[in-house]
């Protein structure tokens, strides 16, 4: 049977970078672990999840047999504003549980999705450009790409506290956006905007009427202090126009598996992304949705995971210090350390310590001057228990040293 010629198929697939995962099994395949192999490439949670999700699950388990709402049940949308009323101290009434929030099936999706929703298709003059930071989380690549966007990578490195340099974007470029990822906390890099960096990118999206899609996904998990949101600007200023947020459970509750998130923001938007997913996108079902409820309800559960990475960075400072790099991330649960030729510090640390990381460059792009900002760093996920993060930091280091 031969394939299916490439006429059949969406074109802008060929245009997409290889995958960071099927890349990286490439690049240790036929490399034996020099020891009982660990993984720290990937940022899923390993903490036991609360245990009201299956408590939740049993107790509603007799709504399996409803479909559900699309933009979720009035339960869920209460819990989430009053989340976002406590997390970010938005005064009473800015959010409307019906108009300014919808919830999502995990907010991959919901990320992807939102470029479908407002970038504009067969417009005259310049194409769409897309801007995002360089490392970036995969899935805003997708989105630009195949909505026919051009995808704007900027750097986002340690000149610049792994933020993009907003003084570097042209007024061309601001003119032809038509969206702008941004990720606070920030992965790989741990990076959190602050106040006044999120004031400025707020006013421009309003200005050149581009949509911010702030992917705050790691709001709750940070080292010292909690993350200002964009949320809290919006009601600084009395309005939300071009703003949107997007979060999940998956790092919060170390519920990955639950695919339950929502975003929020501008009504506007979040009408029009109603609209358009009503056609294509999975809905949470109803016992998840109860389960869902009572996790935003819940800020014990968030804090005690809190300081679960907490003590893992404890480590990573101990064992690191100031090598490689090092820094405390103020958010997320990610080193990134600077260990100078990305792809040969992966594989020796797969080969001499049996730990296996991921390659910087593989989370960024390279840019029209040919510099990749992640090819001398490398993202390790402490996701594991306290006694396993030490064991993988230790062999990372000997290897490394």
């Amino acid at each position: 049977m031969t394939g299916m010629p490439n006429a059949m198929f969406n074109q802008r697939l060929d245009q997409l970078p290889a995958y960071p995962f099927p890349r990286l099994a490439a690049l240790l395949e036929g490399l034996e672990p020099g020891k009982t192999p660990l993984v720290m490439s990937i940022g899923e949670p390993q903490h036991e999840p609360p245990a009201m999700i299956t408590e939740a699950m049993v107790k509603y388990a007799s709504l399996w047999h409803k479909y559900p709402p699309g933009n979720g049940t009035p339960e869920l949308r209460s819990a989430i504003k009053g989340w976002l009323d406590r997390r970010y101290n938005l005064p009473d009434g800015m959010i409307d549980r019906d108009a300014h929030i919808l919830p999502v099936a995990g907010t991959r999706e919901a990320l992807y999705l939102i470029a479908t929703c407002v970038i504009p298709q067969d417009q005259p003059g310049p194409k769409p450009k897309v801007l995002l930071p360089n490392p970036f989380y995969q899935v805003y690549c997708g989105a630009a790409v195949l909505n026919d966007a051009e995808m704007v990578p900027l750097a986002a490195d340690p000149e610049t506290d792994f933020l993009p340099d907003l003084d570097q974007i042209d007024i061309e470029t601001l003119k032809a956006c038509r969206l702008f990822f941004l990720c606070s906390p920030a992965n790989p890099q741990g990076s959190v905007a602050s106040r006044d960096y999120l004031e400025r990118i707020i006013a421009m999206a309003q200005e050149h009427d581009f949509v911010l899609a702030m992917d705050e996904c790691y709001a709750d998990i940070y080292d010292r202090e909690a993350p200002v949101g964009a949320l809290e600007i919006c009601a600084a200023q009395g309005r939300m126009d071009n703003v949107i947020v997007f979060h999940s459970l998956s790092k919060r509750s170390s519920a990955p598996g639950l695919r339950s998130g929502f975003v929020a923001g501008d009504p506007v938007i979040i009408k029009r992304f109603n609209a358009l997913r009503s056609y294509c996108s999975a809905t949470i079902p109803m016992p998840i949705m109860a389960a869902s409820a009572e996790l935003w309800a819940d800020d014990a559960h968030a804090s005690e995971n809190r300081d679960l990475y907490r003590a893992k960075i404890d480590v990573a400072q101990e064992i690191f210090g100031n090598r490689f790099g090092f820094y405390r991330p103020p958010g997320g649960f990610f080193l990134w350390l600077d260990v100078g030729d990305d792809e040969a510090a992966t594989k020796k640390i797969w080969v001499e310590a049996g730990v296996k990381v991921i390659p910087g460059s593989y989370l960024s792009i390279t840019d029209a001057d040919g510099n990749n900002p992640g090819k001398r760093f490398i993202r390790i996920a402490l996701v594991h228990d306290l006694e396993t993060t030490r064991e993988g930091l230790r062999r990372i280091a000997d290897a490394l040293s």
